[in-house]
Formats: C-alpha cells, structure tokens, sequence
C-alpha cells in the first residue's frame, strides 16, 4: 500500500506500506456510528502479529483458581440475666420459687432395661395390630374364596342342567345324526330297564306275555322314529339346497385397503338369485291356486330361454300341472308331480350352460383312473366305496365294514352314543393343535380308539378325583414337554387338567404310587396300540426318549 505523508510545509514523501492480514479475528475495542451516513468507525488497534509462545512439547492448560474469602464476626447474646439474692439492705420475695429436691438415683443398666420394656411394651400392640390385619386379610381372602366355589358350583349346576336340557330337547326333536343316536340310546336303556324289571317280577307264561309286549312296543318306537328320520332327512335336503343355491347367489366382495368390504353384482349372480327365488317359490306349500299359476307360468317363461331335453320335460309337466289345478284335482294327489318339477328345475340350476355361476361351487368328479387306487371294499354292504368313507380302529388289520353299515348295526344291535367321546377327541385336537409341536399320532387316532381308551385303560373316571361324568373330563398331556400319545396321556378333569398343566416337576408333585399307577396304564396303552403299524416309529421314537432321559 503506498500513501503520501506530508514531511514539511509544502512537501509530501511517498512511503510504502505493507499490510498483514491477521490470521486471526482481531477484538472489538469500541467505536461509534455517523448518525447521518450511518458509518461506523471502529477505534484502532495494533496490527502487530502478536508473539507466539515456544513449543516446548508439553500441552499446557489454563486453570483459574478460586480463592475463599473469610470473614470474622463477633456474636454475643441479645438477652443478658442476672441473680439477685437477699442481703442486708434488700429483701427479694421467695413465694414463686421452686424447692427442687433430688430424686432416686438411676444406673445405666436400669435406664436401658426400662427402655427395653417400653419397647416390648410397643411391639407387643404392633404385634397385635399386625395380627389383627392378618386375620382380617385371612377373612377377607377366605370370604372371597368361598364366593367363587360357590359361583364355580353352580355354574357347574347351570351347566350341567342346561346339557340335560340340551339332550332332552335333542331327544324330542332330532335333526342331525348326534341327536339320532341319542334317541337310539335312549330307546336301549328304556329297553334293558323294562326287561329288567320284567324278570324281575315276573316269570312262566306272565313273562313272556310281558317280553312280547315289550318287543311289539318297541318295534312301534323304532317305526316311529324311522317315519320321523325320513320327514327330518327331507329338511335337511331342502336346507342343504337353499344353502348351495345362496352360494351361487352370492354377490362378489372384496376387502379395501380401510377395511371396508365393497360387493357388487354381476349378471351372473343375479341369474343365480333369480333362478333361487324361482325355486323357493316352487318349492313352498300351501300357497292359493292363483299364485301357483303364476309361479309356473314364471318358471316356464325362465326355462323356455333354453330348448333341450331337460326344459321340454320341465315344459310339458308345468302344463300338466296348470290342467289338473284347472281340473280341481286336490293338493294330495299333486304331491308328486311337484316334486318332479322341482327335481328337474333343480338339475337345471344345477347347470353350468343355465347357471353360469353354479360352475366355480360344484365339485368336479375325480379322475376314474386316480379314484381307483383309493377305493376299498365293503363286506357288509357289498360296494366298493372311497378310503374316506372307512373308520380303521388302532386294533384293526382289515378295512372292514363301511360308515354308513356300522351306523345301521350300531342302531340295530348295540345303540350306543358316541357323542361324548366324539367330543372329547375333538377337545383333545383342539388342545393339542395350540402346542405347535407337529404332534401327528392324535390325529391317528380315531373314535372307537378314544372309547376304548376311556371305557377299558382308565375306567371312564379321572384319575384323581374318579368323577365319571364324561362331559366334563378330557385327556391331557401327562408330560407337556413330549407331544401326545396313548402312552403319554391322564384323563382329568377340566379343572383337574388346567392344574396338571401347570406342573413343572411330576415327581415332587405326585407320589409314588400314583405314579406308578399312571405307568402301568401307559403299558397297557402301548401294549394295545403297538399294532398300528404307521405308529411303530413314534412307539421305536419314544423308547429312544426313555432311554435317553
């Protein structure tokens, strides 16, 4: 930077400045502001580059010490007292005064035994009141207790009186197979009581007066009960129908993404509701003639849009049809003829050409040549039927006879009820499907092998309590930690199996004896069912287990 400086009076010298930049922000040292152009002029500083301190290879810190400040100060009390005593020339009155005269001397071992009493003195109440909340907690919990057993009891009442009621009403008026074979078993223990007490009081010619009687009144009940199978498998056909025809009429939904459901209608489901509500009408009784007519008139313009066989024989009997209501023919003698239209309309729904929509709801016919290899023969029945329709019991070497012939034997011969233990292996999967161990052999087992598990292996009884009401035991695991087998089971209880759930140890739970009562169950159990051949590897598999535990 040149500038010019003036030397003397009328000369200036030309002088070369050179002008450092700090390598570092210089502080502000003050300055002020042109209140008319705004500029502002900071005061100056030094631009020398200031001296940098040696390296000496030491990092150095800077600390500032904090120094105490103390001061001294004199204090003296606010309150000054005096004594004053009486003398000669002054008389102070002793009336308010105190004669404190020194009392019975204490040691230090009598100080702290009176303490030691005062605070046994204070544990004792403490003590008390301690006891008096436990007491009361104790009450309280024991009250509480007793509430609940007795809302567990008769729960247990209500339940148990609403599954008599449950079966009565079942009895009285049976729809599915369940409720038949209660009315069956009811029939069979009516039976043996009546024979019972016929020889009972009984006997020579008198007897079998009675035995005969007995036989006539209950082959009036099986008739009976035959006639009203027949009216109830006719309403399940018909409720089955409705059902597979409000499938079809069904609209299509989906979900969105706001968990709405949205539904909309096609042609082809709302060919299906119409064809369905065609059906409905046709198939309803005790409707006036003119609606009749009208409904087949309807029925016939619908199966009119097709000509083929079908639609001319359903044609040709809604004519014959409107002539014989023309004609007053009574409803009776109409019954067939009407059964007939709705077979053949129904075969026509049942269409995939009519129906369009009916073709993603029927079962398409397996190949002959695949359905060959799963087919087996009955030896009651006489027919060749489908692997499904055979119950194999654990015991069994043979397939046997079919579903449908043990039914009808079960029904003839023995009328048993197997609605409980079909509940119970129901309850059995159910639990054992939670544990999410890929458990295989409770799915083997069928419903004959629960029968003979409860009824022969534990005596249908718990093992605990020996309560025999069937509905309200169920089979659990007896070592949660291995998955379910005949051989790894107790039959408890509900109350019973959620207490033996929770055990950790069965050993210190349980005694002995029990144990090893348990075992020999297990024995037998195995022993039993070691011929199924498909569980010879869990039987091989759970001795491994033994052994290695």
């Amino acid at each position: 930077l040149v500038t010019s400086i003036l030397t003397d009076s009328d000369s200036f010298q030309d002088l070369t400045v050179k002008i450092e930049r700090p390598t570092y922000r210089k502080p502000f040292l003050g300055g002020f502001k042109h209140r008319i152009t705004g500029v502002e002029f900071h005061n100056a500083g030094s631009q020398t580059v200031p001296k940098k301190r040696p390296d000496k290879g030491i990092e150095v810190f800077c600390r500032e010490t904090q120094t105490v400040f103390e001061k001294n100060k004199l204090q003296q009390t606010i309150n000054t007292t005096s004594t004053q005593m009486t003398k000669i020339g002054l008389y102070v009155s002793n009336m308010t005064d105190k004669i404190i005269r020194p009392g019975k001397y204490i040691t230090a071992d009598e100080y702290h035994k009176r303490r030691l009493e005062a605070v046994i003195v204070l544990q004792t109440y403490f003590r008390r009141w301690h006891a008096i909340n436990l007491v009361q907690n104790l009450r309280e919990k024991k009250r509480l207790r007793l509430e609940w057993e007795a809302q567990e009891e008769l729960k247990k009442k209500k339940e148990k009186e609403e599954k008599l009621q449950s079966e009565y009403r079942r009895r009285q008026d049976p729809k599915t197979k369940e409720d038949y074979e209660l009315l069956y078993r009811a029939l069979e223990v009516w039976r043996q009581e009546e024979t019972k007490r016929i020889n009972k009081s009984l006997t020579g010619t008198e007897r079998k007066a009675a035995l005969c009687g007995l036989l006539e009144q209950e082959a009036q009940l099986i008739a009976s009960i035959g006639r009203y199978k027949l009216d109830t498998d006719e309403e399940n056909r018909q409720q089955t129908i409705l059902r597979f025809l409000g499938k079809c009429a069904q609209p299509k939904s989906w979900k969105a993404f706001d968990g709405k459901i949205t539904e909309m209608d096609t042609q082809y489901t709302l060919r299906a509701r119409e064809l369905l509500e065609i059906y409905r009408s046709i198939s309803m009784n005790d409707i006036p003639k003119g609606e009749r007519i009208d409904v087949l008139l309807t029925l016939r313009r619908t199966v009119k849009e097709h000509d083929c066989k079908l639609t001319q024989e359903i044609v040709e009997l809604i004519d014959r049809e409107v002539d014989l209501m023309m004609r007053d023919v009574k409803e009776c003698n109409l019954e067939g003829l009407r059964k007939r239209i709705c077979t053949l309309f129904l075969q026509y729904i049942k269409t995939p050409k009519f129906n369009p929509e009916v073709a993603r709801i029927l079962k398409v016919p397996p190949d002959p040549l695949q359905l060959y290899k799963n087919v087996n023969f009955c030896r009651s029945c006489k027919n060749y039927l489908p692997a499904s329709d055979f119950a194999v019991p654990a015991s069994s070497h043979t397939i046997g006879r079919c579903r449908l012939c043990c039914k009808i034997d079960n029904e003839a011969r023995k009328r048993e009820a197997f609605l409980k233990y079909r509940l119970m292996l129901k309850n059995l999967r159910e639990s054992e499907s939670d544990y999410q161990d890929d458990t295989k052999i409770v799915y083997l087992i069928q419903q004959q092998d629960m029968q003979y598990m409860v009824e022969k292996i534990w005596d249908c009884q718990s093992a605990l309590s020996a309560c025999d009401d069937l509905y309200d035991l169920v089979m659990v695991r007896w070592d949660k930690h291995h998955e379910w087998s005949p051989w790894n089971t107790i039959l408890l209880t509900k109350d019973e199996a959620d207490a033996h759930l929770k055990l950790c140890n069965l050993q210190e739970a349980y005694e002995a004896v029990f144990i090893h009562r348990i075992k020999r169950k297990h024995i037998q159990a195995k022993k039993y069912f070691a011929q199924i051949p498909g569980m010879a590897s869990f039987l091989h598999r759970s001795g491994n287990q033994t052994n290695t535990n």
